[in-house]
């Protein structure tokens, strides 16, 4: 599998626990109450998963490689999507830093809370598109076949040495369960024999 197949099958994961993340607030509004555990499992997952595997693939390898074959980075898409990895790491500040009163009623909390959990759904949504439907076939056509099997074994060390052994299975498990629980549907990736984490295949 490609690795940007890879990043993709990540995508969908990704999308699944946006679709919570949205229920979550829904509920919320609707009772005027935060689901303090529901929320810290969605912050959980996009802190760990979407961040530090997803997002470290691709600005610690993916992005300088483009770089390396002709990609800007102040003024090419590589620059745009570490701008907007940024901007979601801010959000995910706003949103933890008022789960505490938003989840004991507090109506102005909670308020922020949704303000910066939408503006972050929004974000990672429009980012996925752009990746999914612009930079990963710009990156397909530049990449070798060899850049390819660096980047697939890069990928893999990310999993086995920076995340470490049963780290997928974990926040593929917390995807699952805040999917289940607010009735989201699972994501549909495309099975391979490296999946998000090497180890698992």
């Amino acid at each position: 599998m490609q690795p940007t197949q890879i990043l993709k099958n990540e995508h969908r994961v990704i999308e699944q626990v946006l679709a919570s993340l949205q229920a979550i607030t829904d509920q919320a509004t609707r009772q005027g109450r935060l689901d303090g555990v529901s929320s810290r499992q969605a912050l959980d997952f996009f802190r760990h998963f979407a961040d530090g595997c997803h997002h470290g693939k691709e600005e610690r390898h993916l992005f300088p490689l483009l770089e390396s074959r002709g990609f800007s980075p102040s003024h090419g898409p590589t620059g745009v999507m570490r701008h907007e990895h940024e901007m979601g790491r801010h959000l995910l500040r706003g949103m933890a830093a008022e789960i505490e009163q938003a989840e004991s009623g507090d109506a102005d909390a909670l308020k922020r809370f949704c303000l910066h959990a939408g503006t972050y759904i929004q974000l990672l949504r429009d980012h996925i598109f752009k990746e999914d439907h612009r930079l990963f076939p710009m990156a397909e056509e530049v990449l070798t076949d060899r850049d390819q099997d660096q980047l697939a074994e890069s990928f893999a060390a990310v999993e086995s040495k920076d995340m470490g052994p049963g780290t997928h299975e974990k926040y593929l498990a917390i995807a699952n369960e805040l999917a289940d629980r607010f009735q989201v549907p699972r994501a549909v990736v495309q099975p391979a024999e490296h999946a998000c984490c090497s180890h698992h295949g």
